[in-house]
């Protein structure tokens, strides 16, 4: 699963009951009040369990975190620049 697919699948879940068919990969989440900055940390939280990575709180950004896209961006950046180390 990659890593757009684990964030996509954890908004439906979390935030949209389950509802995939109106989550595309660029709808500005926040914006749309999808997820608040609440759910931002809860997202953040997941995210380092589940990927097993850090986020820096400088990266918990509304840029960050506009889109499933950005989201993803930003874990596969943190992913490669870790060169795999747990957080």
């Amino acid at each position: 699963m990659t890593s757009r697919e684990l964030i996509t699948d954890y908004i439906v879940d979390v935030w949209m009951d389950g509802d995939a068919e109106s989550l595309e990969p660029e709808t500005p989440i926040t914006e749309l009040n999808i997820i608040d900055s609440a759910g931002i940390f809860d997202l953040v939280h997941y995210l380092q369990s589940e990927l097993r990575i850090s986020i820096p709180v400088q990266e918990i950004s509304p840029k960050n975190f506009r889109s499933v896209n950005a989201i993803a961006e930003l874990v596969d950046r943190l992913r490669k620049g870790e060169g795999g180390n747990a957080a």
